[in-house]
């Protein structure tokens, strides 16, 4: 019998959030190491601007990454709306492997797509624009010539302005576009998504196909465990006491 893979996103870890880091700890100590596989589906952290960042909670996630890979479990990632710069020398420095923006699988016999989701979010003209713009080769190159402390001044700065957007966004805009997702099943010809940044941990169906969002960390983690004889389903589990 095979081992489960495990798919989780939107995690938004941070110094700041020490509950997070501890969920995710346990996660990687107690959890992660039953699979044959972890997919991470954007956002683990809370915002990135560059490998060259450093902190104490940085250290400890790269090294309970590092911790993972070296077991020989693979360990995918997949850029978020929050970590789209997180580069080469963290995979290299934890043995996470990149992923394209869409990556097509074979999940136990199952053709699946996966994906951060934002780009399956259409309604939202004014972020998918923003995202447009600073996902631009030259303006990337010209945000990491500056020194780190301003440019995670300025990652703060974006993101009180992101948080303030969306109180004023209505909570449809910034969910999917059916006809989005009708027409990337049709163009990956897949019979299943799965996908993260909505936060709405859901299985949608779609005629004969399935979308699975993830759901996002907050008291508690959220995994979606994939097994050989299973379908698929949701754990969710706080910290034990």
């Amino acid at each position: 019998m095979s081992k489960p893979t495990y798919f989780i996103a939107d995690l938004h870890l941070s110094e700041q959030s020490p509950h997070l880091l501890a969920l995710f700890r346990y996660f990687m100590t107690d959890i992660a190491p039953q699979a044959q596989a972890l997919y991470i589906l954007g956002d683990l952290f809370d915002f990135w601007v560059g490998d060259d960042e450093d902190s104490e909670a940085i250290r400890e996630i790269k090294q309970l990454l590092t911790q993972l890979t070296t077991q020989g479990i693979a360990c995918y990632f997949c850029h978020g709306n929050r970590d789209f710069l997180l580069g080469k020398k963290f995979a290299e420095q934890t043995g996470v492997q990149l992923l394209p923006e869409y990556h097509k699988m074979e999940l136990y016999g199952k053709a699946t797509l996966v994906c951060h989701g934002d780009t399956l979010c259409t309604d939202d003209l004014a972020y998918q624009k923003f995202r447009q713009r600073v996902h631009q080769p030259w303006l990337q190159k010209l945000f990491f010539c500056l020194p780190l402390k301003y440019r995670i001044k300025l990652a703060q700065r974006i993101r009180q302005q992101s948080q303030a957007d969306k109180k004023e966004k209505n909570a449809q805009i910034m969910d999917v576009n059916a006809d989005t997702v009708r027409q990337t099943f049709a163009h990956f010809n897949v019979e299943q998504i799965i996908h993260g940044h909505t936060h709405r941990q859901a299985i949608h169906f779609l005629e004969d196909k399935k979308r699975i969002v993830l759901g996002d960390w907050r008291e508690e983690l959220s995994v979606f465990v994939v097994e050989e004889q299973y379908q698929g389903y949701f754990v969710n589990l706080a910290l034990p006491q």
